[in-house]
């Protein structure tokens, strides 16, 4: 367990909030909505979460950390194996625990795994319905009715990640099952992922909205170097690995018009991460087989 941080005013509650659900039903997006900015990549494609990520929303009372789960899943590789035993690990040490439904979809197979596991960690369960925004008002009580259904917990609250509805409420609520406990984090902190691995992550995720079929999955960016070469201006050396030749062809594009949208596009968020201009020097390179390699993902920090 971390340590509290000892300028902690008193009074206060602090604890630790795990996100779960199938992939795809939002969960970055709802870190992000509580935590007031953007610690988690968004992406339309299953699985685009590889690590723990711990968003960090703090009131003058209270501080929730919250734990992004990469989605849970019956392991295939050395990759997904890893990714489930963090998700095992970390419903162990959460106060709480946040089952996020796909409202629009339904409650389907994955959903009731997902709540036998949480059932099994003995951990206090609330669901969060997402995506009500789209549904008419039959449509959520049917939606409501579902997630009842999996009895797993009694406090479902209907939201929207997008656009907020009932993020607010959620957000109440999630603070008071955490226990009266000094603060973990310092309260401007937001997120504890280190700047490499944030930035890393933006330039993923636009990889990720330019590719399709087996090319996100075998995707991972490492910052190889960060240089502040003027006041007002940072130099970012970033490495695209792939695991075949022809997913580098992918990547790279006819005539290299793919890696420029995707250095475009990411030299855009870097900026506005750093808050300064950035040039962004991006490559990619083959690492077959790196899904595998636990060395390799010791270094990646997937634990």
């Amino acid at each position: 367990m971390q340590d509290v941080d000892p300028t902690t005013p008193t009074g206060t509650r602090a604890g630790f909030v795990a996100l779960a659900g199938r992939p795809n039903v939002g969960k970055s997006t709802l870190v992000n909505s509580i935590v007031g900015r953007k610690i988690a990549i968004v992406s339309d494609k299953p699985q685009t979460t590889r690590r723990a990520i711990r968003g960090v929303a703090t009131t003058e009372d209270a501080q929730l950390i919250l734990v992004d789960l990469p989605g849970v899943q019956r392991p295939r590789d050395t990759l997904t194996a890893r990714m489930q035993r963090r998700v095992e690990s970390e419903l162990r040490d959460s106060d709480a625990a946040l089952l996020i439904l796909n409202a629009e979809e339904g409650v389907g197979p994955g959903d009731r795994f997902i709540a036998a596991a949480l059932t099994e960690a003995k951990t206090p369960v609330v669901i969060a319905l997402n995506k009500c925004d789209r549904l008419d008002k039959a449509g959520t009580v049917s939606a409501l009715m579902a997630a009842a259904a999996l009895g797993v917990a009694d406090d479902i609250f209907p939201i929207s990640a997008k656009t907020g509805l009932g993020v607010f409420a959620l957000t109440q609520h999630l603070r008071s099952l955490v226990p009266e406990s000094p603060f973990y984090f310092p309260v401007d902190d937001s997120s504890d992922q280190s700047e490499n691995v944030l930035l890393a992550e933006l330039v993923r995720e636009q990889v990720l909205r330019r590719t399709f079929q087996e090319v996100p999955h075998s995707v991972e960016v490492i910052i190889d170097d960060i240089e502040e070469t003027r006041a007002d201006l940072t130099r970012v050396r970033a490495m695209v690995w792939v695991e075949t030749e022809s997913q580098k062809g992918i990547l790279i594009g006819s005539g290299g018009k793919m890696i420029k949208a995707i250095g475009m596009a990411a030299r855009k968020e870097l900026q506005r991460e750093l808050d300064t201009q950035v040039h962004l020097d991006l490559s990619v390179r083959v690492r077959r087989g790196w899904r595998g390699d636990d060395r390799m993902l010791d270094r990646l920090g997937i634990d």
